[in-house]
């Protein structure tokens, strides 16, 4: 398998997030489960890593807080990885009020240490979605984000 490590952390959270929004077995067990899924070793100790900064993020942008009127620059190589849709996708979130500046700010940190060379919007929206996961207080925006997720992929229209 040529996988990397965002279907990892995809295939993580469409098999084993409970109805309750929790990861439903422990982090050794799932890694077992996940090597006997067919993934590598070394891109599930990657994506394990990727969810633990993600939660220490958290903890530390809780004391940070942003204006809610912001304008967001976007650097050369953050233009790269993340293209016109992508970009305007976080911009229409925000104007939704899915994603507030602290959380944008989340989601794309989260994308920039993904070690993909193509990125899709598909791909950003399942980033979304797991930075929503993760955050206190973002009952109402991660259910959002779920069904436009799930929708789509009980469409076919990812996978």
């Amino acid at each position: 398998m040529k996988e990397n490590m965002l279907d990892v952390l995809m295939y993580l959270f469409e098999h084993f997030m409970d109805e309750d929004n929790q990861i439903s077995h422990d982090q050794d067990t799932l890694k077992v489960e996940l090597v006997a899924a067919g993934f590598q070793g070394t891109e599930v100790n990657k994506a394990f890593a990727w969810l633990e900064a993600l939660s220490e993020q958290q903890i530390v942008e809780e004391n940070f807080k942003q204006s809610t009127i912001s304008l967001r620059i976007y650097l050369p190589d953050e233009c790269d990885k993340l293209d016109v849709e992508c970009r305007g996708f976080l911009m229409f979130l925000e104007q939704a009020n899915i994603l507030d500046p602290q959380t944008r700010e989340l989601v794309i940190d989260r994308v920039m240490e993904l070690d993909t060379e193509e990125f899709t919007l598909d791909q950003l929206k399942w980033v979304v979605l797991m930075v929503l996961f993760n955050q206190p207080d973002q009952e109402s925006s991660l259910a959002w984000m779920e069904d436009l997720v799930y929708d789509e992929v009980m469409q076919g229209k990812f996978h």
